[in-house]
């Protein structure tokens, strides 16, 4: 005999899923008490890293059926919710979602749903890239530096100018600052720095180092 389970879940310990268990009864669908399966974890955690949903699939039998009241507890993203759904639709387990009009998702409609939901993900993914990708373009022909400012100090940047004026090398001054090639030549071509006071001290001890080696 079919079995219906309900899967449940929420992101954070202060919430509940009476609200879920309480729309499945609205809509006429009988979950037995037993088999209403809640969990407390990240929507952002794989349905393969969350033990209430591997317990449930321990007890799924061919010809049961699980019920979530919304796409997204079925997954991280719609690629991971194809993937559970496909997997459960193996062993014969159907699978129906409230928000999408109580679908069938291992169904033929089902499963052309999931299709087209991956299609807009992937699109949306695409687009995002495609946006960043063409800021940071911009931004480059514009000549401003892309990423985070290194972080030195006021003494540190001073210290490492009169390391290069010297004469030594990016790289030798880099290894004596302890900080990257790459700031050390956004300093040499005057180009902006993230500057901190913390630290003056330690810049001080090392610009007289510097300095002594220089004599």
């Amino acid at each position: 005999m079919s079995r219906v389970f309900l899967y449940a879940r929420v992101s954070k310990d202060d919430l509940v899923t009476d609200n879920q268990i309480e729309q499945v009864a609205a809509a006429g669908i009988v979950v037995q008490p037993n088999r209403v399966v809640s969990e407390v974890v990240s929507g952002s955690t794989p349905m393969s890293q969350r033990p209430g949903f591997a317990k449930l699939l321990d007890r799924l039998e061919d010809g049961d059926t699980v019920v979530v009241t919304k796409l997204d507890r079925l997954g991280r993203d719609a690629v991971d919710v194809t993937t559970t759904v496909r997997a459960m639709a193996a062993r014969g387990i159907r699978v129906r979602c409230l928000a999408l009009g109580d679908m069938d998702l291992t169904s033929a409609a089902g499963l052309l749903t999931m299709q087209v939901l991956n299609a807009v993900a992937q699109f949306e993914r695409d687009l995002i890239i495609e946006r960043t990708n063409a800021g940071l373009a911009r931004a480059k022909a514009a000549g401003v530096a892309v990423g985070r400012p290194p972080v030195v100090s006021a003494m540190d940047i001073a210290a490492i100018k009169e390391s290069l004026s010297a004469g030594k090398s990016v790289a030798s001054t880099a290894k004596a600052f302890g900080v990257s090639r790459q700031t050390v030549s956004r300093i040499r071509d005057g180009q902006k720095v993230g500057v901190v006071k913390a630290g003056a001290g330690a810049a001080k001890e090392v610009k007289n180092d510097v300095a002594d080696s220089l004599v």
